[in-house]
């Protein structure tokens, strides 16, 4: 069974086996959580993502690129909907929880950092962006023992510590 706790800082400082990247369609980087991790990463993650995912990546799938220069060895990139622009299907932001732990299931992956994914500039309702992520990650069935969500703001964090207590 996995262990979910909320953990206050930067997610591309997390030393954990990977880190879940909030992407956009074309997975060429972008703003929030991805260009955190594109600039932290380096330009191994940029090719690693033209590379596998010459196309793009369809909102609620997920796939894997290396870290490059992060403590983590993966990166799982997963997109999610755009509440702000009228995606407001929440079985497409529950689907990129569960498909990142299957992809971290595929990778081996014990340990993974999640940001609140679609509750930044996506605009996705930030208690109910909560609720989706610890609802999906506690119910799922996957090898991953140790995951997290990553808040960076002291606000998220707490809100996070209560709906985990």
């Amino acid at each position: 069974m996995v262990t979910l706790t909320a953990v206050r800082g930067d997610i591309t400082t997390q030393e954990v086996d990977a880190v879940v990247n909030a992407a956009n369609s074309a997975m060429r980087g972008g703003g929030g959580v991805d260009g955190a991790i594109h600039r932290a990463g380096g330009p191994a993650v940029l090719e690693a993502c033209i590379e596998r995912f010459p196309d793009g990546l369809a909102t609620g799938d997920a796939g894997w690129t290396t870290a490059g220069d992060m403590p983590a060895r993966w990166v799982i990139h997963t997109v999610g909907p755009n509440h702000s622009a009228g995606q407001t299907d929440r079985s497409l932001l529950t689907s990129c929880y569960r498909r990142s732990l299957e992809v971290a299931d595929e990778l081996g992956a014990r340990s993974v950092a999640f940001p609140l994914i679609s509750a930044g500039v996506y605009g996705w309702p930030m208690d109910d962006a909560i609720a989706a992520a610890v609802e999906t990650i506690r119910r799922a069935d996957t090898r991953v023992e140790d995951a997290r969500i990553v808040a960076f703001d002291e606000a998220t964090f707490d809100q996070l510590s209560h709906r985990l207590a």
